[in-house]
């Protein structure tokens, strides 16, 4: 059961009392982008310092993100002492230091005919992953501004996707091997739409979004909820022993799952909804406070 006492409170009061309460954390999951990693995408030295504290403490840091495993950023792949990824919003689950995939749920080839069925006629692109492996249409890597991408996605798109002509013709051909896909929209209303229409043509599938333009869809039973319930149970914990940091629609299941859940001040309207506690900005090193001044596992 989680904890229901003055959550309200802590999530309205600002930064400047101690809100910290006495927890029981040994696991903590942190989503990536707008989370743990700046507005550049990297590692500010302030969150970098709160997670060796961290792990010097005893703490089980894993990585929660919707990214596919190879397109981690370097500098967390090879951070000594994270132990495990759950990558593509829970579809796989990785062993960090040697890479190994430990569990994965791939979509079915009937929920990608749907899904590539039900979008047809949609002014529509796509992106999938196969073994941690981001793949994308050329129409999205060469123009990325038409379906309103922000810089920051644009520069991590292109320094990650691996460009297909024909990214329709790929999925059908891999459509057994998907780890996931994503349906790239031009705006809100065409992804509440596209969205709405895949969970009626289809009930076997997780369906989620970290940014505007994306619809990301994975196996029912993936989700990074799930991916964290895989790897606290690994690691022999209960749900109320493992915090998590995030700041997006994806990350809402797993704020709801953990004992502790933690939305960024830069979070959206949801996730701050489904959180126990609100840190401060990603750019405000709010994990590392969060860590520091909410959960007090590190001083």
């Amino acid at each position: 059961m989680k904890r229901e006492s003055s959550i309200f409170a802590v999530k309205t009061a600002g930064y400047e009392k101690d809100i910290g309460i006495e927890m029981n954390i040994k696991c903590i999951a942190l989503d990536l982008d707008r989370t743990t990693l700046n507005e550049k995408g990297g590692l500010s030295e302030g969150n970098r310092a709160a997670l060796r504290q961290a792990m010097d403490r005893g703490l089980h840091i894993v990585v929660a993100s919707g990214r596919s495993f190879h397109t981690l950023p370097q500098e967390i792949r090879s951070f000594a002492g994270i132990e495990y990824a759950v990558t593509g919003n829970g579809a796989a689950t990785y062993h960090m230091p040697t890479e190994k995939c430990l569990h994965k749920h791939l979509l079915t080839e009937e929920d990608v005919r749907s899904i590539m069925k039900e979008t047809e006629n949609d002014i529509v692109t796509y992106e999938t992953f196969i073994d941690g492996v981001a793949y994308a249409g050329k129409e999205y890597v060469d123009n990325p501004e038409l379906f309103n991408a922000s810089p920051e996605a644009i520069q991590y798109m292109k320094s990650t996707r691996h460009l297909k002509e024909d990214i329709i013709s790929f999925i059908m051909e891999n459509k057994d091997k998907l780890d996931s896909i994503d349906v790239i929209v031009r705006n809100e209303r065409e992804k509440r739409d596209i969205w709405k229409r895949i969970e009626r043509c289809t009930s076997q599938v997780y369906i989620t979004s970290s940014v505007s333009q994306l619809v990301e869809i994975s196996h029912k039973n993936a989700g990074k909820h799930m991916g964290v319930a895989y790897v606290a149970n690994l690691l022999g914990l209960q749900r109320e022993e493992v915090a998590a940091f995030g700041d997006a629609e994806n990350d809402v299941d797993m704020l709801r799952y953990v004992g502790y859940g933690i939305a960024m001040e830069n979070a959206s309207r949801e996730c701050k909804a489904a959180a126990d506690y609100v840190t401060k900005h990603h750019n405000e090193d709010g994990v590392a406070y969060g860590m520091r001044k909410i959960l007090k596992v590190i001083e």
